[in-house]
This record gives structure tokens, C-alpha cells and sequence, in this order.
């Protein structure tokens, strides 16, 4: 059993948390996300499941938890962390429970696997991170011993021992952590668990992001350290959506890309009698030669849907097509190709050809009635149609379309049939995303084109609340001084504006826009055409699946580079290519030419994205590199 499995992970943002004003420190923004998020984000690689224990603004720290659980005390009063590790325990469905703090996102990402080695090592109840620290008031001073206790790996089995301990009115860590048998782990680098406590430490961490190693000369200039990976991103954005609830009865030839609501039960065997897999002759496995030869009366023929009713004698055997029903009395079909000879109505099957009970599809063996023939949440396609057919099932409830306001952002944007002046560009930006929309099954609302002033934005961002379930824009999301995307968010809404590690589309803005009673999901994409479209693809798509109630990950292949391809590491870059065969048989993909974010002629020319990832540096002629291919998706 792996470490990881045997670990229940709690971030602890139960206390009072009243240093940073009104909003609790594990709600605070941070790098583009909340404290607490990269708590989790630190947290989460190291364990099986992961709980937050909050007791104020529970519905702000369960959208940060997602599917994960949000842990009142079990106390009352705010009772300090030892109350959140009791409820911890009482939750914590693993033998081992890790603790860190909403506040503290630098913690190793190897703290459980440290821990761990001591806990065992020493057959401690608990171990502990400690580091050695200086009194930056006493430079000449000795350094000291710093217990980290909030950083802690404990055994479940310590939850009586703590509630006792809580029953005497006592609530400090340190008193309780002397009733047990505690092992001290040294961690060299101090700073790895400092905790951000006022909005000074906040502001001086958000500006001093440390440095990025920096680049040999071939692969240029560093990555932005203070940008969130894609996969980071796109993890932070799964967990706040959730499935729309409602869901509409339709006939089965009307629910083609329609998103199943429930599952759907046969109330019929499949197949539905005991049926031949190929054509032969059906007899009794008892009447197969022991050895030498034997030889069988042909009586009859079954047909599918003719079947014959007669059970054989022994030394009898029935001619049968694929698909006949097996006739009584019979086990065993004997494939026409095997048969020794045939003689009129007599034929000779030699010894140890097949086995009793060959080449039979047995009632049910592809679906027993009452089984689950298509699970909830599956995107329909044409097979499932005919599946759900073949039930004669001839309704279907499925989820409701997924509502989605879209619009572009910018002054020198103009609609086709407009009369384009000096400056001035078409918008191709509503249509690609129109495109996208309507392939993947949404009720698209063409809001058209918002000039750059904040006053429409916002006019345009409320009336799209309460018409829509997710409201997608392009432009407006990056560093200029007329991007006002995520400052009207911020103003109608929560927003979490990542500068991601990722080219095309570095500035992505996702939140929740409100408008009186009325809400909507908002992705506020780049402004560039293939910018739009990969973070379309890589960010929203899979968001709005998920919204109507689905999943469905995009696929990569596999194919060779036909010549090397730049790539810096720290970041994720997306590249328009063309895959085809080799002589060898083998995929080969070579790129569409120059990949500037604004040339919308490569996404039409290639048929793939080739995909290098946040680690990947250059790539030789010759490598294996993953594609995403465009048929079915563009």
C-alpha cells in the first residue's frame, strides 16, 4: 500500500483570523488563487483526501474545497487547532492524518514522506516538523529549536487520547502533545513554514516571488515564476463548478448530445435468449466424440428469428445460422468450417475439435434486466442511441441545455457588414467561439460586441447574469490600462485572475459574476484568435461539461516530430500542427509555420495541437511528442 493511501489531509482555518480585516487569512487572494487554495494545491499530491476545517464562510471555503469535505468544530467557540484536529480525527477515514495551516502555501512537497519515515522509525504516535531559527533582533545569538506543530503527522488512533485531553478544559497543543509519543523531524529550510499573518506579509510575498532558475542561452528568457501552471489552473477551476440540476424528458431521436440525466436501467436481457455466434450445427456438448470421430442426423435449421423448437436426440444435431436461438436441449455449436464432413443430412465432427459448451452467447451475457446499460452522466452519442433502442426504450431524461452568454471586448472591433476604418479589425473572435458553443451542445447568446468602457461591461456582464449559466468574453483580461474585464468581475462578483504558464493565452480571468438573485460562471478569455480557441479548449470546455453533468477529458496521441520545435521549460505551450503518416506506418506531425497567437490561419491549416509540457524544454527531430487531435473537437 503506497504512502499516499494511507493519509487524510487537513488544512486548518477554523480560528478567528482577524489580522486581515473581514476575510479570513484562507480566503485571502494570493498569486492568483486564495491562501487556502494553495494549501491544497501543496497539500494534495501527498495524500488520499483532503478536508478543510473552517467555521466561517463555509460556502466560500467548499468552493475552494470542492468535492472535499468542510469540517465545522465539533467545540464551540473558536477552540484553537486542537479543535479542528479533533474534528479532523473523527472524519479522517485513513490510519494517519496531516495537518497544515490555511495560512502557510510553502510547506515541503515532501513533508508526509519525511514524516512518515520518522513515525515509524521511532514508533511514534505523532511526528513533528521542526527547524532551526535565528532572533533576527540577536544576529550574533545561537540558533534555536522551532516546533512547527501545526505541521503534523498524527495516528488516527490518538482520537481518544485527544478528546480526554479536551474533556479538562485544556487547549493547548503543546499540552497535549506531551501525552504522547512524539518524533522531531529537522527541516533545513525554515522559511518553507512561515505563516502569512497580516496583510504586510501577504503584500511582501505576492512581490517577492522567488526568482526562477535561470535558463541555459538556448532555451531564453525565464519563466514568469509568479505564473500558475495549466494543470494547477484547470484543477482550481474544476473544483468550484458543479452540475446544473434541472433536467427535461425527451424522445429518444431528439437527445442526440445530450447529457444523461439518469441512469439507464434494461428492463430486458441482452442478448435476450441464448443465441449461436456463428453459423454451425447446435447439439448436445454430451454427444461430443471422446475420441476417433462421430457422426450426426441433421433434423432441422434454425434461423435468427425462425428458431427451431425440437430438441435433439443423441446423434442428432440442428443446422443454425448466427443469431438463431439455441434449441432446447442444446449447448454447444460446432462452426460449419470444422465440421470433418458432410454427407447430405449427415455430418462427421472429429475428435477434440471444440469444447461442450463453445460459441454460445449466453441470455443476458451483454446486459442482465435491471442492469445499468448507460450510467448518468454520459455524453449520448449515436451508439448509445441505438443501445437505448435495442431496450425499446423510447424517452430519455436528459440534463437541460447549458445556457452560455458570449461577447468580444474592444473599440477597434467591428461586426461583419460593418464598414471597417482605419485601426479597425472584424471580430472573428464570436464566431470560433459561436463554433465551439454549438458543437458542444449549448444554448449560445450572441451579446456581440462591448466596447472598452466600464460602464457597459458591467451593464453588459449583468444582463448576461441573468440570462445564462456561464458568460465566456475575449479580450480585455490582460495588463492594459483599457482591460477591464476583471476589475468589473471583482466589483459584481469573486474573480481569481491567473497570469498562467501557458503559450498562447497567458491572462486568464475565471469567477462568479452576481447580479441581484441571479449568478453566472464567467471566463474572461485573451484576446487573440488562437488564444481564444486553445483556452477555450484547455479552461472552459471542460468546465462547461462538467456544468451540464459531464466529463470528458480531451485525448492525447502520439506521434513523431518531423524537426526539432523550441520550447522553454516552465510553461505549457500549445502548437498548431499537421499530423500524418509516415513511410514507417508512424505518426508524424510537423508544425503549420509561425505560431504567433494571432495567426487564426494555423488553427484552419493544421489538424492537431501538439502539446509541450510545463517541463519540457527543446524537442529533437525524431521525438515523441503528445498531440490533441482537432477531428470531432474544431
Amino acid at each position: 500500500m503506497s504512502l499516499k493511501s494511507k493519509v487524510t489531509g487537513l488544512i486548518l482555518a477554523g480560528g478567528r483570523g482577524t489580522r486581515m480585516g473581514r476575510v479570513d487569512k484562507g480566503l485571502q487572494p494570493f498569486r492568483g488563487a486564495t491562501l487556502a487554495s494553495h494549501v491544497l494545491a501543496r497539500l494534495a499530491p501527498q495524500v488520499a483526501t483532503v478536508a478543510i476545517n473552517a467555521n466561517r464562510n463555509l460556502p466560500q471555503y467548499q468552493a475552494v474545497a470542492g468535492a472535499s469535505p468542510v469540517l465545522p468544530d465539533y467545540l464551540d467557540g473558536f477552540a484553537g487547532p486542537l479543535a479542528g484536529l479533533q474534528v479532523g480525527l473523527q472524519f479522517c477515514p485513513t490510519e494517519l492524518l496531516l495537518t497544515a495551516p490555511c495560512d502557510s502555501p510553502f510547506f515541503p512537497a515532501d513533508l508526509a514522506e519525511r514524516l512518515y519515515a520518522a513515525l515509524q522509525a521511532e514508533d511514534a504516535d505523532l511526528a513533528m516538523a521542526i527547524t532551526m531559527e535565528r532572533d533576527p533582533a540577536q544576529a550574533d545569538a545561537a540558533p534555536f529549536r522551532q516546533a512547527h506543530p501545526v505541521f503534523s503527522l498524527l495516528k488516527a488512533s490518538v482520537l481518544p487520547a485527544l478528546e480526554a485531553y479536551l474533556d479538562t478544559g485544556a487547549r493547548r497543543m503543546e499540552g497535549f502533545y506531551k501525552t504522547l509519543k512524539v518524533a522531531e523531524v529537522l527541516f533545513d529550510d525554515a522559511a518553507a513554514f512561515s505563516n502569512i499573518n497580516t496583510l504586510e506579509d501577504l503584500q511582501h510575498h505576492e512581490r517577492n516571488v522567488p526568482a526562477a532558475p535561470v535558463a541555459p542561452p538556448s532555451v531564453g528568457r525565464a519563466a514568469d515564476p509568479a505564473a500558475l501552471p495549466v494543470e494547477e489552473a484547470q484543477r482550481l477551476i474544476c473544483e468550484r463548478i458543479t452540475p446544473v440540476e434541472a433536467s427535461e424528458t425527451l424522445p429518444l431521436l431528439n437527445a442526440l448530445d445530450r447529457v444523461l440525466a439518469t441512469d439507464i436501467i434494461s428492463p430486458i436481457n441482452v442478448p435476450a435468449y441464448d443465441n449461436s455466434a456463428m453459423d454451425g450445427y447446435a447439439l448436445r456438448g454430451a454427444d461430443l466424440p471422446g475420441e476417433g470421430a462421430r457422426s450426426f442426423n441433421v433434423i432441422g435449421v434454425a434461423y435468427a428469428g425462425h428458431p427451431f423448437t425440437q430438441a435433439p436426440q443423441p446423434g442428432e444435431c440442428i443446422r443454425i445460422m448466427t443469431g438463431a436461438a439455441i434449441p432446447p436441449g442444446c449447448d454447444t455449436v460446432l462452426p460449419q468450417e470444422l465440421t470433418a464432413a458432410i454427407d447430405g443430412d449427415t455430418v462427421t465432427i472429429a475428435h477434440d475439435v471444440i469444447r461442450a459448451g463453445a460459441n454460445l452467447r449466453r441470455a443476458g451475457e451483454d446486459l442482465p434486466a435491471g442492469g445499468i446499460a448507460i450510467g448518468a452522466g454520459k455524453l449520448l452519442r449515436p451508439a448509445d442511441l441505438g443501445l437505448i433502442a435495442s431496450l425499446g426504450i423510447g424517452e430519455v431524461v436528459v440534463k437541460r441545455k447549458l445556457k452560455v452568454a458570449f461577447f468580444s471586448t474592444g473599440d477597434e472591433l467591428r461586426s461583419l457588414g460593418e464598414k471597417l476604418e482605419q485601426g479597425c479589425v472584424y471580430d472573428s473572435n464570436r464566431y470560433t467561439l459561436f463554433g465551439m458553443l454549438t458543437r458542444l451542445g449549448c444554448e449560445v447568446i450572441d451579446m456581440g460586441v462591448v466596447r472598452d468602457d466600464p460602464q457597459a461591461l458591467e451593464a453588459a456582464l449583468r444582463t448576461a447574469a441573468h440570462q445564462a449559466d456561464a458568460i465566456i468574453t475575449s479580450g480585455g483580461v490582460s495588463e492594459g490600462a483599457a482591460d477591464y474585464t476583471r476589475d468589473i468581475m471583482a466589483l459584481l462578483g469573486d474573480v481569481a485572475f491567473w497570469k498562467l504558464a501557458m503559450r498562447p493565452g497567458r491572462p486568464l480571468a475565471f469567477g462568479k459574476v452576481q447580479s441581484g438573485p441571479d449568478s453566472a460562471w464567467l471566463f474572461g478569455l485573451p484576446g487573440n484568435p488562437v488564444a481564444v480557441m486553445v483556452s477555450f479548449y484547455m479552461f472552459a470546455r471542460p468546465a462547461l461539461l462538467r456544468m451540464m453533468g459531464s466529463e470528458a477529458k480531451l485525448q492525447t496521441v502520439q506521434a513523431r516530430t518531423a524537426s526539432n520545435i523550441r520550447k522553454r521549460p516552465g510553461r505549457t505551450e500549445y502548437q498548431r500542427g499537421i499530423v500524418s503518416t509516415a513511410a514507417d506506418g508512424t505518426a508524424q506531425v510537423r508544425l503549420t509555420g509561425a505560431q504567433g497567437s494571432g495567426i487564426l490561419s494555423s488553427m484552419s491549416e493544421g489538424n492537431c495541437i501538439v502539446v509541450l509540457h510545463h517541463a519540457q524544454g527543446d524537442v529533437a527531430a525524431g521525438q515523441i511528442v503528445d498531440i490533441l487531435l482537432f477531428d470531432g473537437l474544431t
